[in-house]
């Protein structure tokens, strides 16, 4: 599977508040973060999934349908940090595709730090969703 690399910064992380009414201050309030010492913003766990069905329908297009995803938590991402997604097709059906992702955080220098999402597993239909592979 193709890598999906993203820097998320505080605009992103604002606008994706803004997108899904989701408006926990630790978030994008420099003093709630301050108080819970952290180092900077941090970025909601939903984003994560996003970038997850993001790095799918980027290799496979829209004749696919992700019909089911879960991933486990790991780590905090804080903002202008990069993640990168990667992932390994695990099964192969006539209809369909099993994925293992994962989501780790990426250095300047292109390095590998820690895992913020993994194990992460998604079964992707292959057609649209009420085509061919859909029940």
């Amino acid at each position: 599977m193709p890598v999906l690399e993203r820097t998320i910064n505080l605009v992103d992380m604002v606008a994706y508040a803004g997108a899904t009414w989701d408006w926990y201050r630790l978030h994008y309030d420099p003093e709630v973060v301050a108080e819970n010492g952290l180092p900077g913003p941090v970025v909601d766990g939903q984003v994560f999934g996003a970038l997850l069905v993001e790095q799918i329908q980027d290799w496979l297009g829209p004749q696919s349908f992700t019909h089911k995803l879960d991933f486990t938590f790991r780590n905090l991402v804080f903002a202008g940090e990069t993640v990168r997604c990667e992932g390994t097709i695990t099964e192969v059906g006539d209809e369909y595709l099993v994925l293992e992702q994962r989501v780790v955080v990426v250095g300047e220098d292109g390095s590998e730090g820690r895992t913020v999402a993994a194990p992460a597993h998604a079964t992707v239909l292959l057609g649209s969703a009420d085509g061919p592979g859909a029940r």
